[in-house]
């Protein structure tokens, strides 16, 4: 029997669980809930999607890709760029693609983050920010955002936080989980 006591790092060990994952959990438990808690859509993937993805499936298509995701789709998200917002990106060195938002951030913050940095995190927010920072060995720094001012970050509260070890703010909008 492993001792996991003696082989996880104590970045590890010392990690609580997410409340949103409970929260999901009990609500698969319980008839006629929708949960929002995993960030999911209340609705069925269309069924073309659903479609298009038979399709690949059905022609062999399952083979590990490149690390940066495949580059025919890289090509496509530097099109969509250039045509949407008129920028410039190679999809060879300066497009990844992820399997979703957790993996980029996670993926973002460990190429980052140094052990000591100071991250800025606006809250209330998404549940992974600070024990990625923490497990890249960073000084999670809680920026608490307020009802009265419409859960906002103010420029008075993040000049507050800011440090000559600050690396790096974390301020997603919408924000996660208003």
């Amino acid at each position: 029997m492993i001792d996991y006591n003696k082989v996880l790092c104590p970045a590890i060990k010392e990690m609580k669980p997410s409340g949103i994952r409970k929260f999901f959990d009990i609500a698969q438990q319980l008839e006629g809930v929708i949960s929002l808690g995993v960030g999911e859509p209340d609705f069925k993937t269309p069924w073309l999607i659903r479609q298009e993805a038979i399709s690949t499936l059905e022609k062999g298509k399952t083979c590990y890709t490149a690390n940066a995701g495949l580059i025919a789709l890289r090509e496509e998200i530097a099109k969509y760029f250039q045509r949407t917002i008129h920028t410039s990106y190679d999809p060879n060195k300066e497009i990844i693609v992820t399997v979703g938002g957790s993996e980029a951030i996670d993926l973002t913050i460990r190429c980052l983050v140094q052990p000591g940095d100071e991250v800025l995190i606006v809250e209330p927010s998404f549940v992974c920010y600070r024990p990625i920072v923490s497990l890249c060995g960073g000084v999670p720094v809680v920026i608490e955002t307020k009802e009265e001012n419409e859960f906002r970050l103010t420029a008075d509260e993040l000049r507050e936080k800011i440090t000559d070890k600050t690396k790096l703010l974390v301020l997603p909008y919408p924000n996660n989980p208003t």
